[in-house]
């Protein structure tokens, strides 16, 4: 008859409750919610015979007294040492804390306020103007207008593109967005909106008041000229 294993024995992350398993906690909770010893576990993957990767995660941090920036100080051989920890993880664990500590010296970014339609067009310009044909982007905005990110959504020919609404809306779900901006080139120079670009102008405001995401705008650019579709009353 084949012995119950002890009680003591260690269990591997993998036989864990998907809540009690790191990565998984990440991803359904958040990366604020974890300690320092399971953020520590995620780089190093996995424990020892007698560890596992928390436990043995554990340990490093009371060697360094419980103080990431005591662990910071750790050379590759100090990491070494830890039964467990070969070069591939000590390498992990120091290029994340030296990552930590570059954020540190880095000043945060002041986000661009988006006020105008003229601020979006500067903004955008450089992306669609002198182009040989169309492309379809979207500007990604806070809930105090200030810019995300601008995106990419489609690339067409000389005279349309194709921007599929699911792509635009994933995009800006993914991005927590509060507010878009639309904007697409005319290669042609007419800047005159289409009966396509003012029906995709309409899908996307419908589609975006189920999500509470606010359209703040439809740019049509040009060579060195724009045309706002807020400005002009089509929306």
């Amino acid at each position: 008859m084949k012995k119950d294993a002890p009680i003591s024995e260690k269990l591997s992350i993998k036989n864990w409750s998907e809540e009690d398993q790191p990565r998984e906690k990440l991803m359904s909770k958040g990366r604020q919610v974890l300690s320092d010893a399971e953020l520590i576990a995620i780089l190093i993957g996995s424990g020892n015979r007698e560890e596992s990767a928390i436990e043995l995660s554990k340990r490093i941090l009371k060697e360094s007294q419980n103080n990431l920036n005591e662990l910071a100080k750790f050379s590759l051989s100090d990491l070494l040492k830890f039964k467990g920890i070969g070069e591939a993880k000590a390498i992990s664990i120091l290029a994340a804390l030296e990552l930590g500590r570059r954020r540190k010296s880095e000043k945060l970014i002041d986000k661009v306020r988006v006020n105008s339609s003229k601020q979006a067009y500067e903004y955008i310009k450089a992306v669609l103007t002198d182009l040989p044909h169309e492309e379809f982007w979207i500007i990604i905005l806070n809930r105090a207008n200030k810019i995300i990110c601008k995106q990419l959504i489609g690339r067409g020919g000389v005279s349309q593109t194709t921007a599929d609404i699911k792509v635009i809306f994933k995009l800006a779900i993914d991005k927590l967005a509060s507010a878009i901006i639309l904007a697409h080139n005319h290669p042609s120079g007419n800047l005159s909106p289409s009966q396509s670009d003012l029906n995709l102008t309409k899908k996307v405001i419908e589609g975006a008041q189920l999500l509470d995401i606010k359209v703040l705008d439809h740019l049509i650019v040009g060579d060195g000229e724009y045309v706002s579709f807020n400005d002009k009353g089509l929306m």
